[in-house]
């Protein structure tokens, strides 16, 4: 498996095979593990898709992708039983045929035996190997992989089970896919974006798009719209690291000029992340009175390995009789201005500070919906205060977007950027 080729492996498709993957009970899991793999040694996983128990089906998928990739990732269809397909399927698209394996055979008998158990003679369909093909040892199950050079392509065969198909396939990565990828690398950055639409985004980035491709080592881009984010993801195949990480350094830096202060992480790290690192650089602490987002903003930040050294605690403060029974809000301005305005959400913030002492105080307060809008406050309206050291309260009424899941996380998402701008991020 060590050969040498004249055509490197460049690009990848995965295959994962099982009628169960197409129900709305089992996720393909195992192609993220797959592409950040392939991904660190130069393999581009350029497409995945999901196949029933389907001879044909599974096979004519594997011919489309030799046709398009250099390399090709079976997964699932290895067991013993009569859905199991992917052998016989893969030995139809590349016509090789099935040789049983007798030391597979023992093996697999060996396994049962260890157990008092005699192995089913259905079993020695996990020994039928591909003419040609390499047998990948699984120590974790009874399914044996497989590794076949086909021409200048290769077709990999892996069981679907996690811990049995990551440990195989870090050692192909090491050992077999590795020596025959691409001596150059894919290298890649991130920058994240609040407070900005997709396509306000897009508007400003386009630009650039056109002269990074146009380059000779072109920067591929792909932008991401995920809860509270936008996300801008830049790409760079290149033999070079140093000239690579160059390049797209300076790419973000004019993305970030461009974008100005509504880039908050440049580094991969999420809002929560950042927030807190601030606060711990600045020795202050954080506290939070929140209503509709129901603790959210406080769990996301404790979600952070280390956050008790900032995070002091959190109200949540659901009805108004609780605002007002805790002493936290003037029953008075709430009849004023409504539960949901901004001068409850100061009053909120102020409460919470007077009685943690915290440095750093949040107020979130909205309407999540379906029901409870006004044509003067329409479901999404959310009022959010901060209080940082020797400054005037900022607050905001914002239009928050989605179901109420989506609301809450969107309604935290702005309360922490406040923080971060507040802190000077």
């Amino acid at each position: 498996m060590t050969a040498t080729h004249e055509r490197p492996l460049r690009t990848a498709e995965v295959i994962a095979v099982g009628s169960e993957l197409l129900g709305s009970t089992r996720l393909d899991t195992n192609s993220l593990f797959i592409a950040d793999q392939l991904s660190a040694i130069g393999i581009e996983l350029r497409s995945k898709s999901v196949v029933g128990d389907s001879r044909e089906l599974i096979a004519d998928l594997c011919r489309q992708a030799l046709s398009r990739v250099d390399l090709v990732v079976m997964t699932g269809g290895l067991g013993p039983t009569d859905d199991d397909l992917t052998r016989d399927a893969v030995s139809a698209a590349v016509g090789r045929p099935l040789i049983e394996h007798q030391d597979i055979v023992e093996h697999i008998a060996a396994r049962f035996a260890r157990r008092n158990l005699q192995m089913p003679e259905i079993n020695r369909r996990q020994a039928h190997v591909l003419e040609g093909a390499v047998v990948l040892a699984n120590p974790n199950g009874t399914a044996p992989g497989q590794y076949l050079e086909h021409g200048e392509k290769v077709v990999v065969l892996l069981p679907g089970p996690p811990r049995e198909l990551q440990p195989m396939l870090t050692l192909l990565c090491e050992g077999a896919l590795g020596a025959r990828a691409a001596r150059d690398r894919i290298y890649r950055t991130s920058l994240f974006v609040t407070g900005r639409g997709e396509s306000h985004v897009e508007e400003i980035a386009q630009p650039f798009y056109s002269v990074w491709r146009s380059e000779q080592a072109p920067i591929e881009t792909t932008i991401l719209a995920t809860p509270g984010q936008i996300e801008l993801h830049l790409s760079l195949r290149s033999s070079d690291a140093a000239a690579a990480a160059g390049r797209l350094r300076d790419a973000s830096s004019a993305l970030v000029a461009a974008l100005g202060g509504d880039v908050f992480s440049v580094d991969g790290r999420p809002m929560e992340e950042l927030v807190g690192a601030m606060l711990r650089e600045r020795h202050l602490t954080i506290a939070a009175a929140e209503s509709c987002t129901g603790g959210l903003m406080m769990s996301r930040l404790t979600d952070v390995p280390g956050s008790s050294e900032y995070v002091v605690g959190g109200l949540v403060l659901y009805s108004n009789e609780l605002k007002t029974k805790v002493g936290l809000v003037p029953a008075s301005l709430i009849a004023a201005h409504g539960a949901v305005s901004e001068p409850v959400a100061v009053a909120m913030a102020e409460g919470v500070r007077e009685r943690t002492g915290a440095d750093v105080c949040v107020a979130i307060t909205g309407i999540a919906g379906p029901g409870g809008g006004t044509p003067q406050k329409p479901v999404g309206t959310a009022c959010l205060a901060v209080l940082v050291p020797s400054a005037p309260a900022r607050v905001r009424t914002a239009s928050v977007f989605g179901n109420r899941t989506q609301f809450k996380f969107n309604a935290a998402q702005a309360a922490l950027d406040m923080v971060r701008r507040a802190l000077g991020g």
